[in-house]
């Protein structure tokens, strides 16, 4: 697999330091762009709640860019997540090919 031994900037960092204090948005001020709570962006910003497809649609219409830019980013941390974590790792190294 190539994925980089560093770690991915994740959707957290990203939305508060690439979105929000450039913007100089508040947590409340998205979460109302958005339609969700407070409390689901304050999740988002602390990486305590992953990017869902419907969250993905929900930035890409706030920030004019697309659901794709925050899948990916969401999907980059996941895999690097799961390689770089001991138990999850050599779960995953036990698996095989089938023969064919």
């Amino acid at each position: 697999m190539n994925i980089t031994e560093r770690q991915p900037v994740s959707v957290g960092e990203m939305l508060t330091e690439e979105f929000l204090v450039p913007m100089r948005l508040t947590q409340a001020q998205l979460a109302e762009a958005m339609g969700v709570s407070r409390k689901t962006v304050n999740e988002l910003c602390t990486n305590r709640r992953a990017i869902t497809v419907d969250t993905a649609l929900m930035l890409a219409t706030v920030f004019k860019n697309t659901a794709d830019f925050w899948l990916n980013l969401q999907r980059r941390n996941e895999l690097w997540n799961a390689l770089h974590t001991p138990k999850r790792k050599a779960r995953i190294e036990k698996a095989r090919p089938i023969a064919a």
